[in-house]
């Protein structure tokens, strides 16, 4: 399946000459021998490819942190042998690892190691695999530190726009059809870009609380020094693409992320929890959600679903495939997908980097923040040391949980609300310009 993400097709339906919703019409995005392919009618089936997807000195007295978690010499801790332990053998750089030594912004910056494999732990993926069945959900199976990634989920969503280029081209279209042929060629070309190592491995569970910010700088944008104050980064520029996530809930375990172009006047909204099952090789993951695109000065809102993932080879070297169903529509125009030419070769656009400010300026529950020692023990294969910065941060949770529950407190979300099944972001740019428009108008 050599560049299976190379391209994809897709071909634009209005609804007045097609019902979107016509089970009798499979509205199937295409594309060549082995390549993605993305359904984004309500009828249609994807499959998408083994892809790689993606991820200074801050005070060492971080309050999450200073949990106490039993940690066995064997492997034991945080009640699962499989999850939490190391192998004091694998603790090669451990007289690096002091505090006031480590470049912890730098971590995260720094490629992946793509030699993992699982046959090297053979021992601690043996017990793992004798507790679980086919068909088991994997939500409450502690999987062994090694196999994390070095970053959080809620930093992994905002891989979507590692091509911000293509996403904020979509509020620069006239023609409403070719907007969202815009949108399916922004969403497909977003899976692509996001791990930086071939082999799959799994980011951290984001805790209760959590947030992740981070932004993006724009080549040829008109300059423009003033700041978005009251936007989800309140630092950034108008002239900057933001983004912002919060895990909102921990049961089920819900990411709420938000992102916007101030003077592009373009949002992108969503909410997505997933539920892991083990296949046997591999294990499914089913994304539950749905993203919204919205343009603000046309008043239009492009509804997005996301594709289940699989990771493949899970006791040699793992990688990751996507599959499954996806929907692109766009009520207030009728456009949905259906197919066409290739039109969009993700191996020869440019990846963005995005901007984080540093983990010393992090407010207590950013993730860099959060995870920074766990991050620091893979960088330098100190399992142990991984393992116990894991666990000392869901004791903390756990703590923090017992203590709401025995005091009958609920938890308050900081930047997103439940409506109904989704969860919307508290201070949306359109509601922000509508409120400036009210004003100015008294």
């Amino acid at each position: 399946m050599e560049n299976a993400t190379r391209a994809f097709s897709v071909e634009t339906t209005a609804a007045h000459d097609k019902t979107a919703g016509d089970p009798s019409e499979a509205n199937i995005a295409t594309s060549s021998d082995n390549e993605a392919l993305v359904t984004t009618g309500k009828t249609t089936t994807t499959t998408a490819t083994p892809t790689s997807t993606s991820t200074p000195t801050a005070t060492d007295a971080d309050d999450y942190q200073t949990a106490s978690c039993a940690v066995s010499e064997t492997g034991g801790g945080c009640g699962s042998t499989a999850g939490c332990g190391g192998n004091g053998q694998e603790s090669a750089n451990v007289n690096i690892l002091q505090g006031d030594l480590i470049d912890y912004d730098a971590l995260y910056e720094e490629e992946e190691d793509t030699t993992l494999s699982m046959e090297a732990h053979g021992s601690m993926l043996s017990h793992l695999l004798s507790q679980v069945k086919i068909g088991m959900d994997l939500t409450k199976v502690v999987l062994p530190t090694f196999i994390l990634e070095r970053r959080s989920l809620l930093e992994m969503y905002a891989d979507y726009f590692a091509h911000p280029d293509l996403f904020l081209k979509i509020a620069d279209l006239d023609n409403p059809k070719d907007r969202i042929v815009q949108v399916c060629r922004w969403y497909l070309s977003a899976y692509h870009a996001g791990r930086k190592s071939a082999v799959a491995k799994k980011p951290y569970n984001p805790v209760l609380g959590e947030i992740f910010q981070c932004y993006w700088d724009i080549p040829g944008e008109i300059a423009d020094e003033v700041t978005v104050q009251d936007g989800p980064v309140p630092w950034c520029r108008r002239d900057q693409l933001t983004f912002l996530a919060e895990q909102v809930s921990h049961h089920p375990p819900i990411s709420a992320f938000y992102a916007e172009h101030y003077n592009k006047k373009i949002t992108f909204s969503a909410h997505v929890w997933t539920k892991s099952k083990f296949l046997g090789l591999s294990v499914g993951v089913h994304n539950i959600g749905e993203g919204v695109v919205t343009l603000v000065d046309k008043g239009e809102e492009y509804i997005v679903t996301f594709p289940n993932g699989y990771g493949r080879s899970i006791l040699t070297i793992p990688w990751i495939e996507l599959g499954g169903s996806v929907e692109i529509k766009c009520p207030q125009t009728g456009y949905y997908a259906h197919r066409t030419e290739v039109f969009v070769d993700v191996n020869r656009i440019p990846i963005f980097k995005k901007q984080v400010r540093p983990i010393v300026e992090q407010e207590e529950y950013e993730s860099r923040r959060v995870w920074k020692e766990v991050t620091a023990g893979l960088k330098y294969n100190d399992i142990e040391k991984a393992t116990n910065a894991k666990c000392q941060v869901e004791q903390v949770q756990r703590e923090q949980a017992k203590f709401r529950k025995e005091g009958e407190l609920s938890w308050e979300q900081k930047y997103f609300k439940p409506v109904g099944d989704n969860w919307i972001y508290t201070r949306p740019l359109s509601q922000r310009i509508y409120l400036q428009e009210k004003e100015g108008k008294r």
